[in-house]
This record gives C-alpha cells, sequence and structure tokens, in this order.
C-alpha cells in the first residue's frame, strides 16, 4: 500500500510539472550544419627510375705485335758500263807526213764506285777497232769523278786522273804515253724508285742513278792533255747497271 502511493505521488508531480510549462531537460539548441567542400586529393605519384643496366666494357687485351728488326740496305755503290766510242786523232806537230784528221770507232767499258751523291772514282778503257785511214787507238785511266744530281734521274759528272793512250798506223804521227785526262758526262736512270723494307745506311741512293738498276750514260773525253801531243777526243755513249 505503501509502494502504491508513493508511484502516485510522482505521477501528480510529473503531471503538474508537464502542465505548467515547465521543462524537466534544459533546451537543447538547434545548430546549423556546415559543409565545408573538401577536395579531392589527387595522389601524385612520382615515376620510379628504374636503373639502366650498364654493361661492363671489355677491353680486349692487345695482341702484341711481334717486332722485326729492323735491316740496314747497304747499296754497293758499284756500277759498270759498255758502250761504243768514236775517236779522233788531230796532228798537230807539223810534221811532214802526218796526215789529216783520222776518225775510228770501237767499244768502251767504265767500271766505279760512288762514295756519295757527288764524288766517285772510274777505271775506264777504250779501244777502236774499225779504224779509218789506218789508225787505232788503245787507251786506260783511272779518274776521280765529280758529279752533282740535277734531278732524281739525271746526274751529271766530270773527269780528272792520269791516263795511258797509244795509237797505230802507217803514216800517222804514233803516240804512246801517258798524261792527264779529263772529261764531261752524263748518266740517266731508267729504274724507278720504291720503297725497301729496310733502313738506308747513306741518304743519296736512288738519286741521281745511283740505286740498283739500268741506266744510259754519254759523255766527252780528252784521251790526253799534254803539250806537244796530237788532239785526242772520244765521244761515248751506251748502258750502265748499278748495283
Amino acid at each position: 500500500m505503501k509502494k502504491l502511493n508513493i508511484v502516485l505521488a510522482t505521477t501528480v508531480v510529473i503531471s503538474s510539472l508537464a502542465y505548467g510549462g515547465g521543462d524537466i531537460l534544459p533546451p537543447v539548441e538547434e545548430h546549423e550544419e556546415i559543409y565545408v567542400p573538401i577536395e579531392p586529393v589527387h595522389e601524385v605519384v612520382q615515376p620510379v627510375a628504374i636503373p639502366k643496366v650498364v654493361k661492363p666494357i671489355v677491353v680486349p687485351k692487345p695482341v702484341p705485335i711481334p717486332v722485326k728488326p729492323v735491316k740496314n740496305i747497304t747499296p754497293l755503290g758499284l756500277y759498270v758500263a759498255l758502250g761504243l766510242t768514236t775517236a779522233q786523232y788531230k796532228p798537230n806537230c807539223g810534221c811532214k807526213g802526218t796526215g789529216d784528221i783520222d776518225k775510228t770507232a770501237g767499244i768502251m767499258g767504265r767500271v766505279g764506285y760512288d762514295f756519295n751523291q757527288f764524288v766517285g772514282i772510274e777505271a775506264r778503257g777504250i779501244r777502236t777497232n774499225w779504224k779509218s785511214e789506218g789508225g787505232k787507238f788503245k787507251h786506260y785511266g783511272a779518274f776521280l769523278k765529280p758529279m752533282y744530281p740535277v734531278s732524281n734521274a739525271i746526274n751529271i759528272y766530270g773527269l780528272a786522273g792520269l791516263a795511258a793512250t797509244k795509237t797505230s798506223g802507217r803514216g800517222r804521227q804514233l803516240t804512246d804515253t801517258n798524261g792527264f785526262a779529263w772529261g764531261l758526262g752524263l748518266e740517266y736512270d731508267l729504274g724507278s724508285d720504291y720503297a725497301k723494307d729496310g733502313r738506308y745506311s747513306r741518304i743519296f741512293d736512288g738519286y741521281g742513278d745511283q740505286e740498283s738498276g739500268w741506266g744510259l750514260f754519254a759523255d766527252y773525253e780528252r784521251l790526253l792533255q799534254k803539250s806537244g801531243s796530237p788532239d785526242l777526243d772520244a765521244i761515248s755513249a751506251g748502258v750502265t747497271y748499278d748495283f
């Protein structure tokens, strides 16, 4: 019975409060909702650099080339020549019966050695077998040979030395003597220069008819330069071979 009274009393109080406008709970303020636009976030994805695979450079080891020893090329400087010659004999003593100028022809030979492009030595001989008016020549001499290379193929030279000359024939002023002789000449190289496997031991080889091979020559020689002797002259031409 006591519990029932308490319930009724409570109900009456609540009803009174509700009727009188009273609030049991404090009012709740309504708030306006504010919406802030949020931009979408785009995530920037950085490209991932893929490392390049660098292949190592393999440098081949140099193959050793066998070094061929350089050989010295020593040209001999020796040459020989053979040619035809025409010679003349002109007496100058004023003797009776000496006759006129006698001309004759024959062969001549040369053997020489060039020390450099400017100096050489030479031995030569002339013998005429084809006579005119009955005269013949025999001539032998040794000469110093100064020279000068005009071009790669042409060489001019001089001759100065001692020679022995003998003439024979009827009605002539005979000569059998020795003395100073001189001459002038020209050589022409028929060969062509080319590189050789080696090193020359002299710088003038292949210049001015001094390389091995064939060539041509022509020269004049005063066979005897002596007071009181007849004028003895020879013109020769032929081929040369340089070793």
